[in-house]
């Protein structure tokens, strides 16, 4: 049986799929529909690798970091073994949280009735349970979530037969190997609550198109459209490369010991499908952690990134603010721009747009995205 996509139909599907030259947008319903988005949170979000913290934010033993991720309570937790795991924090029992918010634990206690797991989510101590036939605490052990360390980052994947992440970003990551990503601690995060869909903010991430328009006096000066480039990619990710146009090198902290002088001065925008984004410049990485909720809503961390050795630098705590500030204004000129995006998705007359060369990595990422939805074709 030919697979469909509820709302959208086979010729919508087929301008998707035309060569760039030629290529028009996703249709709204992949952004609107209620429908569309249960499948994404089955054979996307569920089926895919997602960042979920540092390494440097569960240093260590008994460091963890709780969270809720597509409906489950989860904790990544730094075991007292050495072991990084990710793991429900849903007690056995009666189903209450184990944990709470981040910090550090050689237990989790249940707060209803006192049971107490380990660090590796083995369950040690159950009071009063004498005389509860057949029940043994050696039997017992938090569900645990498949977990993989890549470049300091953590990430899980609910899909016990998913391939390991990093052989599918070789090509990425010897992309950006000089950056020395696996160094970089957390200095700063931004929250913020976003009205739209979380393709919308993840198309904005990936073009510099819109540098003339949205932010004609902040990144367009510096980084112009045109010279945006999309190198070809050989897996579920995608890089915008942005040329600078000046030779001086950006304010604030030194580039990374060991880059080309381009490398230091371009910015760069990347995702691993399907929204671990990356904003790579100099010796700042810039990650935006998404949690989408519904068709329209989602939840954002941008968490700003430096090496580690240096936040001992003088006067570290005012760059970091500066770089936090910087990065805060060019995210509200952004959501300007998602939102009329997002009330334009929604409104009866709009149909797909056609793309434009300069949006190579929406097209990557819309092939990659129909392949997940209709995996065995279809339309």
């Amino acid at each position: 049986m030919t697979q469909k996509l509820p709302g959208i139909d086979a010729v919508e599907v087929d301008r998707v799929r035309l060569p760039l030259a030629g290529a028009h947008t996703l249709p709204p319903a992949a952004y609107t529909n209620d429908d569309i988005f249960v499948r994404e949170t089955e054979q996307v979000f569920r089926k895919s690798w997602l960042p979920l913290a540092r390494v440097d934010q569960v240093t260590n033993p008994g460091d963890y970091v709780s969270m809720d991720l597509l409906g489950q309570p989860i904790m990544i937790v730094h075991g007292h073994d050495g072991e990084i795991r990710v793991m429900s924090r849903t007690c056995l029992h009666r189903a209450a949280q184990v944990a709470e918010g981040d910090g550090n634990r050689k237990l989790f206690t249940c707060p209803y009735h006192a049971w107490s797991y380990d660090t590796s989510g083995q369950l040690i101590r159950a009071p009063l349970m004498d005389g509860a036939e057949g029940f043994s605490e050696s039997s017992c052990r938090l569900p645990q979530v498949r977990t993989e360390v890549w470049q300091g980052f953590i990430l899980a994947n609910f899909d016990k037969d998913a391939l390991p992440f990093a052989p599918q970003v070789k090509t990425f990551e010897a992309y950006f190997e000089k950056f020395r990503l696996d160094d970089m601690t957390v200095v700063r995060t931004l929250e913020f609550d976003s009205d739209w869909n979380w393709k919308v903010l993840v198309e904005n991430f990936m073009e510099a198109y819109h540098h003339i328009g949205v932010h004609p006096e902040s990144f367009e000066p510096a980084y112009h459209a045109r010279d945006s480039r999309v190198p070809d990619n050989d897996g579920p990710w995608s890089i915008l490369h942005m040329p600078a146009a000046h030779s001086e090198l950006p304010p604030g902290l030194p580039p990374v010991e060991g880059l080309e002088d381009w490398q230091a001065r371009d910015l760069f925008a990347s995702v691993l499908y399907p929204h671990f984004l990356l904003g790579i410049q100099g010796s700042v990485l810039t990650w935006y952690q998404l949690f989408p909720e519904t068709p329209g809503k989602l939840a954002l961390r941008i968490h700003i990134c430096v090496p580690a050795a240096y936040t001992a630098f003088e006067g570290f705590d005012h760059i970091a603010e500066e770089i936090s500030q910087m990065v805060t204004a060019i995210h509200m000129e952004d959501i300007g721009a998602n939102d009329t995006v997002w009330k334009g998705l929604n409104a009866p007359m709009t149909t797909q747009g056609r793309l434009s060369p300069l949006e190579k990595a929406i097209w990557q990422y819309n092939q990659w995205w129909l392949e997940q939805m209709l995996p065995e074709g279809g339309a």
